[in-house]
């Protein structure tokens, strides 16, 4: 059984490994794999709100939602989200998008957007298009992929009204 709840300070030591992993691996965010924690930790914790999942195991994965632009635009928000490796393919990335749709609304936004979806990311294209998101543009040769080379990003968007 897998339960999403709101993340807390003492948390960090278990979700830092997973984001650790999927940070150095520079595959599917665009933060710089040699980010360090202290700084790992401002960008996930800081946001308006981190949620984890958890299990009998442990933390096996986490999202935040944040504002995505300030004054005029923050009514729509953002979110990242990442499941560890253990817990991949069980749906956990479906369960957490559907979470983080109401924990939104009920935060008090009315859209949620995806600004950088990465083209070779085709599971996470997948998903967030079977739970309509809107894809509104592509940024052609936006990441440089370890593996893939260039590769484009797509801007999704979703009402939650």
């Amino acid at each position: 059984m897998i339960t999403l709840r709101r993340a807390t300070c003492d948390d960090w030591g278990a979700i830092w490994p997973l984001l650790r992993d999927v940070f150095r691996a520079g595959a599917t965010y665009a933060v710089d794999p040699h980010i360090t924690e202290d700084a790992a930790r401002s960008y996930w914790m800081g946001a308006a709100a981190t949620y984890v999942a958890e299990t009998a195991e442990g933390i096996v994965g986490t999202y935040y939602i944040k504002t995505n632009q300030p004054g005029g635009g923050a009514h729509i928000c953002n979110c990242g989200y990442i499941v560890g490796e253990a817990a991949r393919g069980q749906g956990l990335a479906r369960k957490m998008c559907a979470h983080s749709q109401d924990a939104a609304r009920d935060m008090g936004y009315t859209a949620m957007q995806f600004n950088f979806v990465l083209d070779s990311n085709t599971y996470a294209l997948k998903l967030w298009r079977d739970m309509g998101f809107a894809t509104l543009g592509t940024i052609p040769d936006a990441f440089a992929h370890p593996d893939k080379g260039m590769v484009a990003a797509h801007i999704m968007y979703k009402s939650l009204i």
